[in-house]
């Protein structure tokens, strides 16, 4: 061979490897490609909702499985430089956690995911907010004279739920039949319903005589992470205080129709004459709080509940679409203590079975779920609503009670009705103290007025009535 055609050949021969190796390079190229396009992308698993972040809250709840002790929970925090801000008592394993590096919720929360030999579940100290379509401006008026029979409080001619004339262009007897259940009982003393709300001015005049305070002999709340609280008229879980008074007035409205003072010539009745309201404060002035606020709260009333406070509801008016399995585990171990969970239904016209409001949907043996009705026994146009999730129905529009600063308002919401069904548990509570929590859900549950209207719409398909509860 000559040296040009061996110069020709080795030239094209060098092409040739040239040429394989980028085939191959394109081979491995394409391999690689398949390989990551077949690869199952993480999802974040964080929802979306409103994370509590940057105002000395923790950002998440993290419930640890039984078999891991305090020390190790501490460990576990510590290593991703985290801090365990709290662990709730009556909730094994569920403590709320702070992220010292104030990083991604989405990844602190994977990283405690991931964790699954020890981690139950860990979820975003989401934000809980008022969500009711309330008038709060509007001063009720003395209606005069009272109907024979009923208590001197001046206002409460204007008191339709407890008892309707058709006032206002109500309908007759569209209502709880106050009047009757009072010849049965006007409540007692010995009933503690606790307004898990805004706090309470427990100083109110119409009120005063039925707050909640620690008896001498009860000693003061101690928590192994919050210290000792002096907790002489409830609990502040929004600062972590030991006054619960209200700063809204929303927690305030709530209780007037549960427990203000009956038949002392003041402003209005509530449902019961004689009953004590504890306090127990987890949103603030602005309506706002958070999910370990409320389980705060909750972790609170169980221990009194345990140290011999016989508290037996819990009155809840508030929610979001957002679920939290760790507000679900308080709520449970409320009713393992024997108390009786309340929730507003809520105030967007939906239907509860297909778009979830919590807590009241929440599918557990201690909740009633309650929508709210108008004077003329319609269901109000803002409440919710569901065939399957939402229990009672009870008047929610148009509701005058206890304001702050000794003065008196008209609201609207399932945030009114709520408190009928709390009030009335606790009617049939002072006349039945032995009756279990169990009995007491179904006794109100049993206890309504048939409302066509009502059929499809809540469990029992009807209004409840207080004087059937009682028997009558």
């Amino acid at each position: 061979m000559n040296r040009g055609n061996f110069l020709v050949h080795l030239m094209v021969a060098v092409i040739l490897i040239a040429l394989a190796a980028v085939v191959g390079q394109i081979g491995r190229w394409r391999t690689m490609l398949k390989v990551q396009d077949t690869t199952p992308r993480k999802v974040n698993t964080v929802p979306s909702v409103k994370v509590v972040e940057g105002d000395g809250k923790p950002e998440l709840l993290v419930k640890f499985k039984p078999n891991v002790g305090r020390a190790q929970m501490d460990r576990i925090a510590a290593s991703l430089n985290d801090r365990i801000d709290d662990s709730y008592e009556a909730i094994n394993g569920l403590t709320a956690v702070d992220d010292l590096d104030y990083a991604d919720i989405s990844e602190v929360l994977r990283q405690y995911q991931a964790m699954s030999d020890v981690v139950e579940y860990a979820e975003p100290n989401s934000e809980i907010a008022l969500d009711d379509s309330v008038d709060r401006n509007s001063r009720p008026e003395a209606l005069s004279p009272n109907p024979v029979g009923a208590p001197n409080d001046p206002l409460f001619a204007d008191q339709w739920a407890l008892n309707n004339t058709g006032q206002n262009g109500g309908k007759a007897n569209a209502h709880i039949d106050a009047l009757k259940a009072w010849a049965k009982t006007q409540g007692s003393a010995e009933v503690v319903v606790a307004v898990l709300d805004t706090g309470v001015d427990y100083t109110h005049k119409d009120l005063a005589e039925n707050m909640w305070i620690r008896p001498a002999n009860l000693p003061q709340y101690v928590d192994a992470d919050l210290g000792t609280v002096n907790d002489m008229h409830g609990f502040d879980a929004n600062v972590n205080a030991a006054d619960p008074m209200d700063d809204n007035g929303h927690g305030t409205h709530v209780a007037g129709i549960i427990g203000a003072e009956g038949n002392n010539g003041e402003g209005i009745s509530g449902i019961n004459w004689n009953v004590k309201i504890m306090p127990l404060k987890f949103l603030g002035r602005g309506g706002f709080g958070s999910v370990n606020d409320a389980i705060e709260s909750i972790n609170y009333a169980i221990d009194r509940k345990k140290n011999g406070v016989n508290l037996r509801v819990i009155n809840a008016s508030w929610g979001s679409t957002q679920r939290s399995k760790a507000l679900e585990d308080a709520i449970r171990a409320a009713g393992e203590a024997g108390i009786l969970f309340v929730a507003a239904a809520g105030n967007s016209s939906t239907d509860n079975d297909r778009r979830a409001h919590y807590p009241s949907n929440y599918d557990l043996p201690n909740m009633l779920s309650v929508a709210a009705l108008d004077r003329s026994d319609a269901l109000a146009s803002f409440s919710n609503y569901g065939a399957k999730t939402v229990h009672v129905a009870a008047p929610g529009r148009e509701i005058t009670s206890t304001w702050l600063g000794d003065q008196y308002r008209e609201a609207s919401g399932t945030s009114m009705a709520a408190p009928q069904v709390s009030g009335i548990a606790a009617l049939i509570l002072a006349n039945e103290p032995k009756l279990s929590m169990p009995k007491l859900r179904e006794r109100i549950m049993k206890s309504s007025d048939p409302i066509d209207s009502l059929l499809g719409k809540v469990v029992v398909g009807g209004r409840l009535n207080a004087a059937k509860a009682l028997g009558d």
